[in-house]
């Protein structure tokens, strides 16, 4: 990486994201306990909506990239435009403050804030699934890392969900092994459903 990227204004960014979203859900919110308001941000905050945001405010044509990158689509990427959304509010925090960040953020996340719906909060799936055997009273499914891939300069994390009790074994890839075991513990979720 060279010294002009943005990963440290990125590191900020996400860290004010964050905190300004968890204080917005904390006085909206009053009759909604820790668990749920950490399930509400974590929707908001996670990358797939970020990405979201980058493309309603057209961020990608803004987005300084190296030739790999550009020839890899890069502007296009969700992981790219959710990194420059989080670069762009850690440059304000940094320039303005704050209570101008804080407001700067709650303004240009107001499409999605306006679409939380507090009575569709989902477990996330690792939850789910561990309270979907606890009740049949099944052992807690193993998560196990068996492959770390590299594609395209991106470390991809293979993971393998196993329910030994029902011989159910599935595997999920993700850019985290946290990303990987949620979406294995997903479709282990999916495979258990009557179909």
């Amino acid at each position: 990486m060279g010294k002009n990227n943005n990963e440290r204004l990125e590191f900020l960014g996400d860290s004010i994201l964050s905190l300004v979203i968890s204080n917005y859900l904390f006085q909206k919110y009053t009759d909604l306990t820790e668990g749920e308001l950490s399930r509400l941000r974590s929707q908001i905050v996670k990358g797939k909506t970020l990405a979201a945001v980058g493309r309603h405010y057209e961020l990608g044509q803004m987005i300084k990239l190296g030739q790999g990158e550009i020839k890899s689509g890069g502007v296009n990427k969700s992981s790219v435009l959710a990194d420059a959304v989080e670069a762009v509010f850690g440059a304000v925090l940094l320039d303005q403050g704050y209570n101008v960040a804080k407001n700067f953020i709650e303004s240009v996340m107001q499409p999605w804030l306006q679409l939380i719906n507090p009575t569709l909060i989902k477990k996330d799936p690792k939850s789910e699934l561990q309270e979907i055997l606890q009740q049949q009273g099944l052992q807690l499914p193993e998560y196990k890392t068996i492959e770390e891939i590299e594609i395209n300069n991106e470390i991809r994390f293979k993971v393998l969900c196993l329910v030994n009790e029902l011989k159910l074994s599935v595997e999920s890839t993700g850019s985290s092994i946290k990303k990987a075991e949620q979406s294995a513990a997903n479709k282990a979720i999916e495979s258990l459903r009557p179909s």
